[in-house]
């Protein structure tokens, strides 16, 4: 979810774990046709198939991997990102290949091989001297540590994600503006999690007011400040509160519905809970969202 807007934007630019650039294959339009109908199985088979053929494409091998991250089938699928980080012809899509790897391991909810294979990844960015994306890919990988419960290693990359973003030459009044509102975004967050209401309360405030102070920024963001209030109710105790905040986020992301799911628990309602599961445990991405819903609405649905 952070990736989809600050912290989702980042995901939190950095939303998906992409393959390189290019046409895609047939073979990956159908299976990714397959997927989204819920027939992960069929996908799988038939990128298989392909391989066999092209055993060296970049796209096929990112997209059984995914596929096989989606099934909690996590080591055979690294097996696959790791085929394409061998194969990739260039620093570019090495890095994209190691960014999949890394959103791999989000699914199992491992925080320091996440970090390892986003900081391969922000070495590619070093090179290109682009601080906007170093300060995406520690940002990603510090939102795949809060969902994991490393609170602490979270905090350290939302705050090396937002002081490498800040080093960005000649960076316009709204990325600055973009940059502190992630890490008040964030640190809201990690006060929620650690029971500190009044601290959270404080980042909330701070969140809003760089919302208020530039309008530019406010234009791509301010519909994530929902998700942060929502998000904080719920770490804090108040279900109800929980659920009206994020009844006015985004619908449609995995992440918001395990929210509005744990909150509907909270509250009681254990049916629409299981819907908010449902629907959270149907996405398709490779990001940071979909790597907690996935294995967690699995779970919940299970008991």
């Amino acid at each position: 979810m952070e990736r989809l807007g600050i912290a989702m934007v980042l995901c939190l630019a950095a939303l998906q774990a992409q393959p390189p650039q290019g046409p895609q294959p047939e073979a990956v339009k159908q299976g990714q046709a397959l997927a989204r109908q819920g027939k992960l199985a069929e996908a799988l088979a038939l990128y298989q198939q392909e391989l066999e053929k092209t055993p060296d494409s970049l796209a096929v091998l990112n997209a059984a991997g995914v596929t096989l991250d989606l099934m909690g089938r996590t080591a055979e699928a690294r097996k696959y990102f790791a085929r394409a980080i061998e194969a990739a012809p260039s620093a570019q899509g090495k890095a994209a290949a190691r960014r999949a790897m890394a959103m791999s391991y989000a699914f199992d909810g491992d925080c320091a091989n996440t970090v390892k294979y986003e900081q391969m990844v922000m070495e590619h960015w070093v090179a290109e001297k682009n601080f906007y994306q170093q300060g995406e890919m520690a940002n990603e990988a510090a939102r795949v540590c809060i969902d994991a419960g490393d609170l602490k290693t979270a905090e350290q990359w939302y705050r090396k994600g937002t002081e490498l973003g800040l080093q960005e030459p000649s960076i316009a009044p709204e990325r600055v503006a973009l940059w502190k509102f992630r890490l008040e975004h964030a640190l809201g967050r990690l006060a929620a999690r650690r029971g500190e209401k009044a601290e959270a309360e404080k980042h909330v405030a701070a969140a809003k007011a760089l919302l208020e102070g530039s309008p530019e920024m406010a234009k791509q963001q301010a519909v994530f400040f929902p998700y942060l209030v929502g998000y904080v109710a719920l770490y804090t105790g108040d279900a109800a509160g929980a659920l009206v905040e994020l009844a006015k986020a985004n619908q449609n992301d995995a992440f918001v519905q395990c929210l509005l799911g744990m909150a509907y628990e909270k509250a009681g309602d254990k049916a629409k809970a299981r819907e908010m599961y449902a629907k959270a445990g149907k996405v398709t991405a490779h990001n940071p969202p979909a790597a907690f819903a996935v294995p967690f609405a699995r779970k919940k649905l299970a008991q």
